[in-house]
């Protein structure tokens, strides 16, 4: 690994931790990313002459401290920082940073800054985005993604956010229980968003996030320490382990997507599977379903049918159905018509996706589904159409590569699955 890979990597993986702790020590957003941004460019300065320091997080979080402490002094005109040779090598100050990082009251600055996010000032759709964007740095790009919104909407909508959260002078201190309750489905949600944008990849890259879906599902077991009888969180914690352990099956050597039913089983990873399994049954039994719940049940489906013959799809229509009842979304109709089609055939499918079209023309799963749905009914002119527009939305080389082996398939009239979400 070439020396600013390893950098790259030691630095997106810091990031949650090293801004948390910033903004814990400054109490203000733009000044804590602004220190880790400095942090950033004296690592890239430092860190390959010198070799990787005993612990990244604490290297960056004392630097970037003093970075910006030495920024208000500047404007105050007094002492400078000291040159990196003189903090390059921290030894001592990185273990006291580790040990007040380790003893704060959650034991984890992330966590206490994804309660800030979630204030209960904030409208939930701004506490998503801007935890989104200050705890896992996300761009904007990828948030409005997820969003399903554009790019200038959502930008406007983190300013605001970050304006009326110092406007409000919001403590940066962890909440009281009363409070944490308050807040904790925004916090779930934020959390499934971090998962789902490593799991889509839809940053532009072809390989996978994995580690957005890792820290996702880190801080879901924190949450889940919080809370350890609440079956929601279970569920929430089930399902990114359920999914996750798909990832070593999802893409091909290539970097091509492989369809659940064609991936090789085999890979799958056997103990996140049992933990979601466990989770899934010992939140059932508080008879209390919630949405993550329903969805965990659902990929608990996918996880126990050894062949792809083998998978329950009317089950799945039904959890679903629930789902859908529980909390309306074009998205999920759209999940519940594939599963209408595994059991129950294409036509009954489409049905239920072209009332659809005016929510979901800018997604491209929904014109994958529709494609294939069309393609099956022997609609080919349509189908062919409707997968040129998933390719146009396409937000990966590997999404835009698997529509185009489908209408590949499509002119040699050959026979092709349904390209519904790995």
């Amino acid at each position: 690994m070439s020396d600013l890979a390893w950098i790259e990597k030691a630095l997106v993986g810091a990031r949650p931790q090293v801004v948390s702790a910033l903004l814990r020590y400054f109490r203000d957003l733009d000044r804590a990313e602004e220190a880790f941004q400095e942090a950033c460019l004296r690592a890239l300065k430092t860190w390959p002459e010198k070799g990787p320091p005993r612990d990244p997080a604490a290297w960056l979080i004392f630097v970037g401290r003093n970075a910006a402490l030495d920024s208000v002094r500047r404007d105050s005109r007094t002492t400078e920082l000291p040159e990196d040779r003189l903090i390059s090598n921290l030894d001592d100050a990185e273990a006291e940073m580790s040990e007040r990082l380790d003893n704060s009251h959650y034991r984890d600055d992330i966590l206490r800054l994804m309660f800030i996010c979630c204030h209960p000032d904030l409208p939930a759709t701004q506490q998503i985005a801007l935890a989104l964007r200050i705890v896992s740095g996300l761009t904007v790009k990828e948030i409005a993604s997820a969003f399903l919104v554009n790019e200038k909407a959502m930008e406007q909508r983190i300013t605001r956010a970050k304006r009326r959260i110092m406007a409000a002078d919001v403590p940066f201190e962890a909440p009281g229980p009363a409070e944490r309750a308050e807040r904790v489905g925004a916090v779930a949600a934020m959390i499934y968003l971090i998962f789902n944008e490593g799991y889509a990849a839809s940053g532009g890259e072809a390989h996978l996030r994995a580690p957005l879906c890792d820290e996702a599902i880190r801080l879901g077991r924190l949450l889940l320490r919080l809370y350890p009888s609440e079956p929601e969180i279970m569920g929430l914690l089930a399902l990114m382990l359920l999914q996750h352990a798909r990832t070593p099956a999802r893409l091909d050597a290539d970097g091509n997507i492989i369809l659940l039913e064609n991936q090789d089983r085999t890979l799958w990873n056997r103990e996140m599977i049992a933990e979601g399994l466990a989770l899934v049954e010992k939140a059932v039994r508080h008879r209390r379903p919630g949405p993550y719940q329903l969805q965990a049940a659902i990929a608990a489906l996918h996880a126990q049918a050894e062949r792809p013959e083998e998978t329950d799809w009317t089950q799945i229509s039904l959890l679903y159905l629930t789902l859908e009842r529980m909390t309306p979304s074009p998205v999920i109709t759209l999940n519940r018509a594939v599963a209408v089609f595994k059991a129950s055939g294409a036509e009954q499918a489409l049905n239920l996706v072209e009332p659809l079209k005016v929510k979901l023309d800018g997604y491209f799963y929904f014109h994958g589904v529709r494609g294939a749905l069309l393609k099956e009914l022997g609609r080919v002119e349509e189908a062919r159409q409707v997968f040129s527009r998933a390719i146009a939305l396409a937000r990966t080389p590997a999404e835009a590569a698997h529509i185009r082996q489908q209408l590949d398939a499509l002119e040699a009239g050959r026979k092709f699955l349904t390209p519904a979400r790995p």
